[in-house]
């Protein structure tokens, strides 16, 4: 009896002492500045309130770098600050099915800023479950000809960006990430480069990437 109570003493102490162990893996794995690449799925296309189908659309290769900074508590929540600047191959390609339906015309996808905050659990000392969100800036080059003219505009547009996804250390200083990304734009200008930046107008345009990355932690 004696010492079946003293292995139970002994696995609790086990136990309890690799606790803390396990919080300070998880610090040190998730904590500081970090950067990162991009590559992924990318699509685009109408919102709701467009007329049309808005299964079609567009899509391509994203790709791009993030940076950030994130911070891990001893409980384990990580909170996190991070930019990203990506871009995309996806194009209408004198598609005119989709050309109608996109709404915007022959269409290729520009630069995409984007901005915002995530947080997160360390549900292993490796393996971080988060969710983000914030702020959006995406630009479509808009490529049109009157059969003397050719003309190359930019429309710019703001939005919002929630997502979610999965990262895992692959040491101190390394780690990989998936993560799925939902983006919607509600306002959009043209900027023309014989007109100059419009009014800023209403738009509703969707956008979904999954995307892996690859980065190191500082």
């Amino acid at each position: 009896m004696k010492k079946g109570l003293a292995l139970i003493a002994l696995g609790s102490t086990v136990a309890f002492s690799a606790v803390p162990a396990m919080a300070q893996d998880a610090q040190d794995n998730f904590s500081g500045p970090r950067i990162e690449g991009l590559v992924g799925w990318d699509r685009s296309q109408p919102g709701s309130s467009v007329d049309g189908d808005s299964d079609v659309g567009i899509d391509g290769f994203g790709y791009g770098v993030g940076i950030g900074y994130d911070y891990a508590t001893p409980s384990g929540f990580v909170v996190g600050v991070e930019g990203e600047v990506t871009g995309s191959t996806a194009s209408t390609e004198n598609d005119t099915s989709a050309y109608d339906a996109f709404g915007l015309g022959e269409v290729e996808t520009g630069r995409d800023f984007y901005a915002g905050a995530r947080v997160g659990y360390a549900v292993t000392p490796n393996t971080l479950v988060y969710a983000k969100g914030g702020y959006t800036n995406a630009r479509y080059n808009l490529v049109a000809s009157d059969g003397t003219n050719e003309f190359d505009d930019h429309l710019d547009l703001d939005g919002w960006r929630v997502g979610a996804g999965v990262e895992q250390a692959l040491s101190t200083n390394t780690f990989a990430k998936l993560e799925y990304r939902y983006s919607n734009y509600e306002k959009g200008e043209f900027d023309a480069a014989d007109l100059g930046e419009t009014d800023r107008f209403d738009v509703d345009s969707d956008r979904h990437q999954i995307m892996a990355g690859f980065g190191l932690r500082f």
